[in-house]
């Protein structure tokens, strides 16, 4: 017989979860406010938030400064996160399903490593990958913003996890029915595995929408600048108002949060899917 939860007991886990929402909300909220306030309002009176004056001059300002490239920056983040997660969903499905499904000498030990990767701090590899591409001429390409972020391990574990939970006699099947590995991969596993794909996909999505650190020591080509490197820089150099400042943060976040508010059912059906079949 099922126990019934208390009344209590849910009320408290409800209000604390509301709770950690509006602590979640406020900043975006604030920014929002300050954006679309001109600068002799007080945004730090909360009963000044929701009546006018309302203006979209900091936003206006923003974009059309002319230290500013802003579409030019959104058109380059667009153009490596989608190539990135393209890269990245096609070599891991790959790696996860030979981890998966395929016998070969050392796979253990080989996916030990892969696990290893996680715990290596992305700091520390900044100048071997520096040093790297500047020995082979690519620094200041898009070759050097997409090729370091295809090692995902966390990518290839998710995925073998789902990967593992299918049942072994659809491959088995397929395998008597003269099918080869990759036909496998890409015929049966990854469409079954599609709450995952999708949910790592948003996941690689905005890692790559929101990495400043590789591009910003990597890139330094005014054409190849990525928006969260080129609003910051420009911020700090040329913009004073808290409105300004505010509304290129609000340039900067308000793609990524509306690609998570529309995606984020996939993002909870795939990893609790891997959480059960893990």
């Amino acid at each position: 017989m099922q126990k019934k939860t208390g009344f209590l007991p849910k009320l408290f886990v409800n209000a604390a979860a509301y709770g950690l929402c509006l602590l979640w909300l406020i900043p975006i909220v604030w920014m929002a406010v300050v954006t679309f306030k001109p600068e002799s309002v007080d945004t730090t009176k909360i009963r000044n938030w929701f009546v006018p004056p309302f203006t979209m001059e900091n936003i206006e300002a923003v974009l059309h400064h002319p230290q500013a490239d802003v579409f030019r920056w959104i058109l380059n983040s667009t153009i490596i996160a989608t190539i990135t997660t393209v890269c990245v969903l096609l070599i891991c499905t790959l790696a996860a399903f030979a981890f998966s499904q395929i016998r070969f000498a050392g796979k253990t030990a080989v996916f030990l490593l892969v696990m290893i990767g996680m715990m290596i701090p992305r700091e520390a590899t900044l100048i071997p990958l520096y040093t790297q591409f500047q020995s082979i001429g690519l620094l200041n390409t898009r070759f050097s913003l997409i090729v370091p972020a295809i090692a995902t391990p966390f990518a290839v574990i998710i995925l073998k996890n789902f990967f593992d939970g299918l049942p072994s006699a659809l491959f088995e099947a397929a395998k008597i029915d003269g099918c080869g590995w990759l036909r496998i991969c890409f015929g049966i596993a990854a469409p079954l595995s599609k709450s995952a794909l999708s949910s790592l996909a948003i996941l690689i999505f905005m890692q790559s929408w929101n990495d400043f650190l590789w591009p910003f020591i990597s890139i330094t080509e005014p054409d190849l600048v990525t928006i969260p490197v080129g609003l910051p820089v420009f911020r700090s150099q040329y913009l004073t108002g808290m409105g300004l400042t505010m509304a290129a943060g609000a340039l900067l976040a308000f793609p990524i949060i509306i690609v998570f508010i529309i995606f984020q059912k996939y993002i909870v059906k795939g990893v609790a899917s891997a959480g059960i079949k893990g």
